[in-house]
């Protein structure tokens, strides 16, 4: 087993030159599995839009980066494998995949969440689980959105678990145009809260 790190290679290179192409095919010309418009073909009239960027602890953004969602529908249930198309529509699976462009902006179109109940039966604040992937992430990043002025946020238990300081790099904030918006900062002032699952 080799223990010396051959000169000239980083930790950050040992993912290799691979992740673009694997998980963001869509950039050469190949379909992808999950796409950003996690309402696509199902129907469903009361979409929102999620945008960000993601920076690094320069705040520089990055632009190999990879965003995933995971959430609940409006009524708080997520989808399961008993799901099934109704009509010539397909039921909302809730996980989407956007990966960052040139200004390290990620979008998504999907629907604000209901309230699901945590580990111990209490309804937790409307949230979207969000995983971050990427070149130089050996490991994924997960954190949440959450909605700002959502009423709910004060009792969330996982919300809580966060300094109150530290609260508004999970916030989804509303802009004039009807889209939310959120930066993911990966470190330096202001970093985004990432939680250890």
């Amino acid at each position: 087993m080799m223990t010396d790190r051959p000169d000239g290679i980083t930790p950050s290179q040992t993912v290799g030159p691979f992740f673009h192409y694997m998980l963001t095919p869509h950039a050469y010309d190949v379909a992808e599995l999950f796409e950003s418009d996690l309402t696509a073909g199902t129907g469903l009239t009361q979409t929102i839009r999620i945008e960000g960027r993601i920076l690094d602890a320069d705040g520089e953004p990055t632009t190999d980066t990879l965003v995933e969602i995971w959430q609940a529908d409006a009524s708080g249930r997520y989808a399961t494998s008993e799901a099934v198309l109704e009509g010539n529509r397909r039921p909302f699976h809730g996980f989407g995949r956007s990966d960052t462009d040139r200004q390290g902006i990620f979008r998504f179109t999907t629907i604000r969440p209901g309230r699901v109940p945590g580990a111990d039966g209490k309804l937790q604040a409307p949230h979207i689980a969000v995983n971050v992937l990427g070149r130089g992430l050996l490991r994924h990043l997960t954190t949440r959105f959450y909605f700002a002025g959502e009423p709910a946020n004060a009792g969330d238990q996982v919300l809580g678990l966060v300094p109150a300081a530290r609260h508004e790099t999970l916030m989804l904030k509303p802009g004039a145009d009807g889209v939310w918006r959120i930066d993911i900062r990966l470190g330096g002032e202001g970093e985004t809260v990432f939680f250890g699952v």
